[in-house]
C-alpha cells in the first residue's frame, strides 16, 4: 500500500515545491506579486525592469540552489541510514558536511592547491573532506563486527569536534576579514552567494548521483535485511558499502562546497519520507529527494523573511527544527539500546 502510494506522493510533493519556488521568487526586502512573478518566469530572463532583475538574477538561482542541495543531502541521507541501518545517520551528525566544510575552508583560506586545480579545487577537497570524515566515523563506529547506535553517535561527535577544531584552527589562521566571512558562511551554512555559473556541477552530482543510487535500489534494501541475509542473497556487502560510500561524499562534498555545512535534512525527510512510502529505495529515493527540496526551499525562505532586512543562516534553522527532532529520535532509539552501546 506504501509503494502504491508513491507516485501521488511525488505529484503532491512537486506541486508543493512549485509553490515554494513561487513563495522564494516573491518574497524579500522586495515583495513581488505572485502574478508578476509568473509572468516574469514566463516572458524570459531577457525581459527589461528590476522586478526581472530581482527574479532572474539574485532570487532564482537561490531558489534552484536550495531545492538541489535539499534533496542531494535528504538522498545521502536515506543511502547513509540504510548503510549503517540506523535512522539516526546523517550527513551532518557523521561528520561528512564538516568534513566537506573543513576542506574547503582550507582551499579558500590557505588555497591549497587552488592554482593548480582552478575551479574543482574547492568541491574536490570537500569531497575528499566528507570521504575522510565519513571513513574515520565508520572505523570508530564498527567494533567487534558489530554497530550499535551510541557508538555511531559518539563517533560521530569526536569527528565533528576534530573537524570544527580544525576549522577554527584556519579561522584563526585567516588574514582578511573577508576570509573570516568565508568560514563564517561555511559553518552555519548559506544559499546567498548562488550564482547562474555555479548551479551546474550541484545540479550534475545530484541528478547523477540520484539515478545511480535509484538504479541500485534493490542492494540497498538487501542491505536492510541485515549482513548474513544480504550476503546469503549475493550482495558483496564490502565492496557495495565502500562503492556507494565513495559515491555518496562525493554528493555530499559538491553540494558542501556551494551551500556550507546544512544540518538535519538528511535526517528529519528520510524518516518522514519512509512513513509515507515504506522502507523501499526504489520509492523512497525520490520521495525523499523531492521532500528535501520542499523543506530546505521553506527553511531559506524563513531564514530570508524572518528577521528582514537581516538575514538568518538557512543552517541555523534547520538546527532549530532537527535538533529537538533528533533528541526525539535519540530517546526512541534508546528504549531498547544503551547509548554506550
Amino acid at each position: 500500500m506504501s509503494r502504491r502510494r508513491a507516485p501521488a506522493v511525488v505529484l503532491l510533493l512537486a506541486a508543493t515545491l512549485a509553490a515554494c519556488a513561487v513563495a522564494g521568487l516573491a518574497l524579500g526586502p522586495v515583495r513581488i506579486p505572485p502574478g508578476q512573478v509568473l509572468g516574469t518566469v514566463l516572458d524570459g530572463p531577457g525581459r527589461p525592469g528590476a522586478f526581472a532583475s530581482i527574479v532572474w538574477d539574485v532570487r532564482m538561482p537561490r531558489v534552484l540552489l536550495g531545492a538541489v542541495v535539499g534533496a542531494g543531502l535528504a538522498v545521502a541521507g536515506t543511502v547513509l541510514q540504510a548503510l549503517v541501518r540506523n535512522q539516526l545517520a546523517d550527513p551532518f551528525l557523521l561528520g561528512a558536511s564538516s568534513g566537506a566544510s573543513a576542506g574547503a575552508v582550507a582551499v579558500i583560506v590557505l588555497g591549497a592547491g587552488a592554482g593548480v586545480l582552478g575551479g574543482i579545487g574547492v568541491p574536490l577537497a570537500a569531497f575528499a573532506g566528507s570521504m575522510g570524515a565519513l571513513v574515520a566515523v565508520y572505523a570508530l563506529a564498527r567494533r567487534g563486527g558489530t554497530m550499535t547506535t551510541g557508538r555511531l553517535i559518539l563517533a560521530g561527535v569526536a569527528v565533528q569536534y576534530v573537524l570544527s577544531a580544525l576549522t577554527s584552527l584556519v579561522l584563526v589562521l585567516a588574514a582578511h576579514p573577508d576570509q573570516m566571512r568565508s568560514v563564517l558562511f561555511w559553518t552555519l551554512g548559506g544559499l546567498g552567494g548562488a550564482r547562474w555559473d555555479e548551479l551546474a556541477l550541484p545540479a550534475i552530482a545530484l541528478l547523477l548521483g540520484t539515478g545511480l543510487l535509484i538504479a541500485l535500489a534493490r542492494p540497498l534494501d538487501l542491505l536492510l535485511a541485515g549482513e548474513e541475509g544480504a550476503r546469503t542473497l549475493g550482495l558483496d556487502t564490502g565492496r557495495f558499502r565502500a562503492a556507494v560510500f565513495v559515491l555518496t561524499s562525493l554528493v555530499i562534498g559538491v553540494l558542501v562546497a556551494y551551500s556550507g555545512a546544512i544540518g538535519f535534512v538528511g535526517l528529519m525527510v528520510p524518516h518522514a519520507a519512509r512513513m509515507v512510502v515504506g522502507a523501499g529505495h526504489r520509492a523512497l529515493l525520490p520521495v525523499a529527494a523531492l521532500g528535501g527540496a520542499v523543506f530546505l526551499s521553506l527553511a531559506d525562505l524563513l531564514a530570508r523573511t524572518a528577521a528582514a532586512p537581516e538575514e538568518i543562516p538557512v543552517g541555523v534553522v534547520t538546527a532549530l527544527v532537527g535538533g529537538p527532532f533528533f533528541l526525539w529520535m535519540l530517546r526512541r532509539s534508546t528504549r531498547t539500546e544503551g547509548v554506550a552501546g
